[in-house]
């Protein structure tokens, strides 16, 4: 029986829209692409997720790998609102499986200036009823301890949840340590696969 409901943020609750906020900002396609393979590419992105590095340390990094691009990356970066952007289904969702009765928490690889600088994308947050954000705790999806301290934090039986992520690996991993999971596509999908597992709301 489905008692937890643990959702991603990034690409599930709200749009990663890293590729489309460099647009915006007006680079062209060649310059995303190098932007890309410098930054989000980089194992030091995770390691900026997992709050391992501050934002001028991997900045550092990125350019001492990338000189030619360094006016770029701070160009990109300096300021990110707008990276991660709402979803209007978000909040209703959660209303709606709490109202159901079930307990609702997220688990995401999330960075300080992230949470920072677009908190206007993480309106639902309070309608949770708790979480992880990895920059927090020094620790990143896929890595069991995740997983381990959300369900120890929170009391949860890993049995009793399903853990939702547009991320195969990452939804594999919270299997792995006995979860049920469903990898994100879209809205639709989901509630489908939820009700599959015989959650109602």
């Amino acid at each position: 029986m489905i008692k937890n409901i643990i959702f991603d943020i990034g690409n599930v609750l709200t749009d990663f829209r890293w590729r489309g906020f460099l647009e915006d900002k007006g680079f062209d396609e060649a310059k995303i692409k190098e932007i890309e393979k410098a930054t989000v590419m980089s194992p030091y992105w995770n390691e900026f997720d997992r709050g391992a590095l501050s934002y001028d340390e991997v900045m550092k990094l990125f350019e001492s790998e990338n000189p030619d691009l360094k006016d770029d990356l701070f160009r990109a970066f300096n300021d990110i609102h707008g990276m991660v952007t709402g979803r209007d289904y978000a909040i209703p969702w959660i209303q709606s499986l709490k109202r159901a009765g079930y307990n609702v928490y997220y688990l995401s690889n999330f960075s300080e200036k992230a949470y920072n600088e677009c908190s206007e994308a993480l309106d639902f947050l309070p309608y949770c009823d708790g979480g992880i954000l990895s920059y927090r705790e020094l620790i990143i999806k896929p890595d069991e301890k995740i997983y381990e301290l959300l369900c120890t934090r929170y009391s949860i039986e890993p049995a009793e949840s399903v853990f939702i992520d547009d991320t195969k690996a990452n939804v594999e991993a919270g299997v792995k340590y006995g979860m049920k999971g469903i990898v994100f596509r879209n809205y639709e999908q989901v509630n489908l696969d939820l009700a599959a597992l015989g959650v109602e709301f």
